[in-house]
C-alpha cells in the first residue's frame, strides 16, 4: 500500500507486544489503516458477528503509533416493532481496546472492558425508567425480552487522559462516565443528578431522540474542561419541532467545578448527524457532520464532512434556572427558532469551516457511519468508521452482514489518514 510522505520519531513508552514498533523507530503512515483480525464475538442465524470497533477514536498520548478505539453497545439491529431492538449478545460489554499501527494494519495489544462503581462489568442494554430510559426495550436472538441495565450504556464518544483514565458519553442518559484506567467507573454524569458524584449536565438533554444522544466527547488540551456534541436536535419539547430542527447543541463541563456552557452547532441539513468532536485547542475543535448513507448506495451519500468549529465568540445559550425545556427565547425553546429567531434573539452560533469532504478521498470512502477522528501534529487528519460488528438490519430476518455496496465486502474497521493542505495548529 502506498504511504504518506510523513513520519515522525516515537518511543515505545508503554508496553509494546510483538508487533509494537521499536524504541525510536520512525513511523510512517499509511494512507489508511485496517483492523487485521476483526475480534469474532459470535454468531447468529448463520451470520458472524465480528469487529465492532470505531465508535470513536483517540491517540495514546504517550505514543504516536497507538490509538484508542472503542466499540459503542454491541450489535443490535430493529425490529418490526418501533423501539424493540434485537440484542443478539445482550450481555455485551463496551470495550476499550489500544490498537497499535503496524505497516498498513490495525493489530489490537490489549482491551479494557468498562466497569460500574463495584467493579462488575457493564453493559450495553438500555436503561430502566429513571436514569437514562429512551424509550428502547431489547429481544435476544431467540425472542425473549431482555432486562434494562441501570449501569448500561451505549459508548461513543471518547477521551483520553493521561494518567491512562478515560471519558466516554453515551446515547442513553445522556450519561457522560469517567473510568479509571482499569476500565471502573470513577463518575456518571447525567441530567438527572443521581449518577455516582452527583454532578449533573442540563436537564434538558434529556429530551435527546432515541439512540441520538451525546455522540461526540473531547477533553481540552489543558485536561480542565470536557465537551460533549449531541447527534440531533432534541425531542424539545416535542417530537415534530425537534426533527424539523437544525440546531444541535455542544456543552461545555468544567471537570473541576461541573459548570456547563452550551452553544449552538448549526447543521448543513436538517436530518444529519454530529457524530464525533476532538480538540485542537481551548476553543477549537473538529467536528464530524454527516449522513447515514453510502457511497454507491441507492440513495447515495452526499454528507460525510470534517469541519472546524470554534466556541470562541458563540453565544452561551444554557439555562440558569436548568428547566427541564431549556432556556426559552421569545417564549420559544432553542429548537423552534428559525435562523431568523435565531438571530433577532443575538444568538450567534460556533464558527464552522470546512477541513475535508470524505467524499472526494482518493478511492472513495465506501462507509456509512464516519464516527472517529483525531488530529496528529498540525496536518494529519485520521477518521474511523464504525462498521456495527458486521451486521445490518435484514428486512423480515432482521440479521445479515453489513455488505458495503461500492465494493461488495463485508464492512471493517479502517483508520484514513489524510494529509491537510493547511495546517490546523
Amino acid at each position: 500500500m502506498r504511504t504518506l510522505p510523513f513520519s515522525i520519531l516515537a518511543l515505545c513508552v508503554v508496553a509494546c507486544s510483538d508487533d509494537s514498533t521499536s524504541p525510536a523507530a520512525a513511523i510512517t503512515y499509511p494512507l489508511k489503516a485496517v483492523d487485521a483480525a476483526p475480534t469474532t464475538w459470535g454468531t447468529l442465524s448463520g451470520v458472524t458477528i465480528a469487529g465492532g470497533y470505531g465508535s470513536a477514536l483517540a491517540m495514546d498520548p504517550t505514543d504516536p503509533a497507538v490509538f484508542w478505539i472503542i466499540t459503542d453497545r454491541g450489535p443490535n439491529t430493529s425490529t418490526s416493532v418501533a423501539n424493540r431492538l434485537l440484542f443478539p449478545l445482550p450481555n455485551f460489554t463496551p470495550v476499550l481496546a489500544k490498537f497499535r499501527l503496524s505497516g498498513d494494519s490495525l493489530r489490537r495489544i490489549s482491551t479494557i472492558e468498562m466497569k460500574n462503581a463495584a467493579g462488575v462489568n457493564i453493559s450495553g442494554r438500555p436503561n430502566p425508567a429513571g436514569v437514562g430510559a429512551t424509550g428502547e426495550s431489547g429481544i435476544d436472538g431467540s425472542g425473549a425480552t431482555i432486562p434494562t441495565d441501570p449501569d448500561g450504556l451505549d459508548s461513543e464518544g471518547l477521551a483520553v487522559e493521561s494518567n491512562g483514565s478515560f471519558w466516554v458519553s453515551d446515547e442513553y442518559g445522556p450519561h457522560i462516565v469517567h473510568f479509571d484506567a482499569s476500565g471502573r467507573t470513577l463518575e456518571r454524569i447525567n441530567p438527572f443528578g443521581n449518577g455516582t458524584g452527583g454532578r449533573r449536565i442540563p436537564a434538558v438533554l434529556a429530551l435527546r431522540r432515541p439512540n441520538r444522544g451525546m455522540e461526540g466527547l473531547a477533553i481540552t488540551p489543558d485536561g480542565r474542561t470536557l465537551v460533549g456534541a449531541m447527534q440531533s436536535p432534541l425531542d424539545n419539547p416535542t417530537t415534530a419541532i425537534g426533527r424539523a430542527s437544525n440546531a444541535y447543541r455542544i456543552i461545555t463541563f468544567d471537570i473541576a467545578s461541573g459548570a456547563t456552557k452550551t452553544f449552538v452547532y448549526v447543521a448543513d441539513a436538517v436530518g444529519n448527524i454530529v457524530s464525533e468532536i476532538t480538540a485542537i485547542s481551548a476553543t477549537s475543535f473538529l467536528v464530524i457532520e454527516r449522513d447515514g448513507l453510502f457511497q454507491g448506495g441507492s440513495p447515495a451519500a452526499v454528507s460525510k464532512r470534517v469541519y472546524r468549529i470554534d466556541l470562541a465568540n458563540a453565544t452561551d445559550v444554557g439555562d440558569a434556572a436548568n428547566a427541564s425545556t431549556g432556556k426559552l427565547f421569545g417564549g420559544k425553546v432553542l429548537e423552534a427558532l428559525t435562523p431568523a429567531e435565531r438571530a433577532s434573539n443575538a444568538i450567534t452560533p460556533v464558527s464552522k469551516s470546512l477541513v475535508y469532504d470524505l467524499l472526494t478521498l482518493p478511492g472513495g470512502y465506501p462507509h456509512d457511519k464516519l464516527e472517529g477522528v483525531t488530529l496528529i501534529g498540525k496536518d494529519l487528519l485520521v477518521v474511523s468508521n464504525d462498521d456495527d460488528f458486521g451486521v445490518n438490519d435484514g428486512g423480515a430476518s432482521n440479521f445479515v452482514s453489513k455488505i458495503l455496496p461500492a465494493t461488495q465486502l463485508r464492512d471493517r474497521v479502517v483508520l484514513y489518514f489524510i494529509r491537510l493542505s493547511t495546517p490546523l495548529r
